[in-house]
């Protein structure tokens, strides 16, 4: 029996619904999801009038649907669509985000051990344009990020905390509420990467308390690639100038002076990929419609089932950390690289991705791994692909052939 309780969900419909799920089984859902047919439509519906009526002339016809996307990011997070900035991906919204705090020598920015490459680089890169300082929050004995070494570790010279709400590797949740809470009490802003959890469970910016965040379409939310979206706090817009400025972000006034805009927007520019950008509307108005709660319990309960069912193999080790473990499942067959497994599985028709310690350096290095295979379900994933995987990976580490192995 899984720690999670089945729940009463509309398996047939969700797979009836995706079809990819007649072609493979998809465990990479962390990576990218498959997309649900309402978003490939709308998708593909855009694309044929740019192609019917041109490019600029479908923007305007389908202006009501490209606004829409503010108005539906807005309540999928708990916000005002005023602090919703429609981006390229999610590492372009954390970076617009990042790269607009005016930091100065002496800063403190507080991190955490999972912490992603794409993230920590920046920090790496202010450090030495700058002189500000980087702080690493121990793990707790779960493995997430302790809140008693970060409540003694914080005081009112923390200029930034920034973590990684779900990391990359591993099944982790880190506790983003309680960090809010230290955030405040600090008065550090608090910028927090949800490319991994949006979409996968409820996100709200206030409970949380987080002053920034960024997220994707192509992972949980099982949007198109190529576009995400960023979340600023609307009292801390106007503190914060975008690293680079267009005649979208801004408006130029005269020869010597131009006005920033005073909503989210200033952090987009100009040119948009709308096709994609509706295709992320659909995106979160299907989940929407799902509901996010029901989507997280599905989720936690498939997650916990596959780790069930992968400690019943020898030679598997699973790395998940953390109190509460979602959907992405990180495990290693002795014997085996990981990026052979990945391909033994794939030529199964089984979609997973490989984790590498170069893109979560902290977390791996200290735990000696360089690689491991990952997992990662979604609530259209069921529990006969469950069952193929597991009896797929019995086979892989019984088979006697050591093509592939270390």
């Amino acid at each position: 029996m899984s720690a999670m309780q089945q729940v009463d969900f509309d398996i047939a419909r969700a797979r009836s619904e995706t079809p990819g799920c007649r072609h493979v089984v998809h465990f990479n859902n962390a990576g990218a999801a498959l997309m649900p047919q309402p978003v490939i439509n709308a998708v593909g519906d855009y694309l044929r009038l740019e192609a019917s009526i041109g490019g600029y002339e479908a923007a305007e016809q389908a202006h009501d649907k490209i606004d829409q996307v503010y108005d539906l990011a807005a309540q999928l997070v708990g916000c005002a669509r005023n602090e919703i900035a429609i981006v390229e991906n999610a590492t372009r919204a954390w970076d617009m985000a990042f790269y607009s705090i005016p930091f100065k020598a002496g800063d403190r920015i507080f991190t955490s051990m999972a912490e992603y490459a794409s993230n920590y680089i920046p920090f790496l890169q202010v450090q030495k344009r700058i002189g500000v300082t980087i702080e690493i929050v121990p793990n707790d004995e779960h493995g997430q990020l302790s809140l008693d070494a970060l409540k003694e570790m914080a005081d009112d010279d923390v200029r930034l905390i920034a973590i990684t709400h779900v990391p990359t590797n591993c099944g982790l949740v880190n506790p983003a509420d309680e960090i809010g809470k230290v955030a405040r009490r600090v008065n550090a802003l608090y910028l927090l990467d949800a490319c991994q959890s949006v979409g996968q469970m409820p996100i709200d910016v206030e409970r949380i308390g987080c002053d920034m965040l960024s997220a994707t379409s192509r992972k949980f939310l099982r949007g198109p690639r190529g576009v995400g979206f960023l979340y600023v706090r609307s009292s801390l817009i106007g503190e914060l100038e975008p690293p680079f400025l267009d005649l979208h972000a801004a408006r130029w006034v005269n020869r010597k002076q131009y006005e920033i805009r005073s909503d989210a927007r200033r952090f987009e520019n100009w040119e948009a990929n709308y096709a994609a950008n509706v295709g992320l509307g659909a995106a979160i108005s299907y989940s929407l419609e799902w509901g996010l709660d029901d989507i997280w319990r599905r989720v936690r309960f498939l997650g916990d089932t596959l780790r069930e069912k992968l400690g019943e193999i020898p030679g598997i080790t699973v790395h998940d950390l953390g109190a509460v473990k979602c959907g992405i499942v990180a495990f290693s067959l002795a014997g085996w690289d990981a990026e052979a497994v990945r391909r033994a599985l794939r030529r199964g028709n089984i979609n997973v991705s490989v984790a590498r310690k170069e893109h979560t350096l902290l977390d791996m290095a200290s735990r000696g791994l360089d690689t491991f295979v990952r997992a990662s379900i979604h609530y259209y994933n069921s529990e006969d692909e469950i069952d193929r995987f597991y009896k797929t990976l019995k086979s892989i580490g019984g088979s006697p052939n050591t093509a592939g192995r270390y």
